[in-house]
């Protein structure tokens, strides 16, 4: 079937058409949030309408506080940031229960991760007692205080941090919890000119001054979104060769844990977020295959460096179906 041909017989086509407007307001307020970074826009883009969440491993200073606060803008949500250290506790994350001798009753106080937007920062230095709070947040969109279950923001979505170089008094995610975000991303250093342009911009400028920018999107306009990307079709071929692909990842032989059918199930609703932003209501394999590094980076189990080398091995070994 020809491109036009798949565009036409989409029953999302029309969703795609309509939400232009949408896309193109989300992806302007982040570029002017984190200039220079279009390619890694799209991929935040993508995990937010995959309804993912996103690790970001790099170093302090690089914007990755300013674009999870330009992204909760511009989905008009709630902002909440979590500066995780070994003396985190659970309840510091989820909301405690505190007594209130007027009404000699006991008050639920939520925490940070009743907001629509989560930034935890640093994660790998909170104790695994305090990860497996945001593991039960990050998987089931809940958070359990008392034996009391909470239903957390419908668009609750995580960008957590870490720091590549500094290891001291960390404690490594699990493989439970790195399955549990879409993708691996890293800001980098900015080019020359952008940071000329950053610095301009901020002369004469108070942060605390900055006016809240609008929102892009109106109430309940993220979910139609992200039930759009859902309904996103993958052709037969394509799911095969996502399947095929997944598979590759098992039997490779630097790979000591493959993926996941949960990680498998990722991938296809990274690559339908891909497709989506592109303005298409089906997937094609270039779709994922440009999703690939950043979603296998964070699941696969191998060795330090050799992260690249494997996913060329494994795009190299499956045949591209054709469109």
């Amino acid at each position: 079937m020809t491109a036009s041909a798949m565009a036409n017989a989409s029953p999302n086509g029309a969703a795609v058409d309509e939400a232009g407007e949408a896309v193109a307001g989300l992806r302007s307020a982040l570029n002017a949030a984190l200039r220079g970074k279009a390619d890694v826009v799209e991929l935040v883009l993508a995990c937010l309408l995959a309804r993912g969440h996103l690790l970001l491993e790099d170093m302090p200073g690089l914007g990755k506080t300013t674009l999870a606060k330009a992204l909760a803008a511009a989905v008009g949500g709630r902002f909440a940031r979590v500066q995780c250290t070994p003396d985190l506790l659970p309840g510091d994350v989820t909301g405690f229960r505190v007594y209130d001798p007027k009404t000699r009753e006991f008050e639920f106080l939520p925490g940070p991760v009743f907001a629509d937007v989560l930034l935890a920062d640093e994660i790998n230095r909170a104790t695994p007692r305090t990860q497996s709070a945001l593991l039960e947040a990050m998987a089931e969109r809940q958070a359990t205080v008392d034996s009391v279950r909470h239903k957390l923001s419908d668009g609750f979505f995580v960008i957590a941090t870490q720091n590549p170089v500094d290891q001291h008094g960390t404690y490594p995610l699990p493989e439970a919890q790195l399955d549990r975000f879409a993708v691996k991303l890293s800001i980098g250093y900015p080019g020359r000119d952008d940071e000329r342009a950053m610095l301009e911009a901020a002369v004469g400028d108070v942060e605390d001054d900055r006016e809240p920018p609008e929102p892009t999107l109106g109430p309940g306009r993220l979910r139609s979104l992200q039930d759009a990307v859902a309904r996103t079709t993958v052709a037969p071929t394509v799911r095969d060769y996502l399947v095929d692909l997944g598979r590759a990842t098992r039997s490779h032989r630097q790979v000591a844990l493959g993926l996941s059918p949960r990680g498998l199930l990722i991938w296809q609703r990274m690559a339908q977020a891909r497709a989506f932003l592109a303005g298409r209501g089906y997937v094609t394999p270039d779709d994922v295959r440009d999703v690939a590094g950043p979603t296998l980076d964070v699941r696969l189990d191998v060795e330090p460096g050799a992260a690249r080398r494997v996913l060329v091995d494994v795009l190299a070994s499956v045949p591209v179906p054709a469109r």
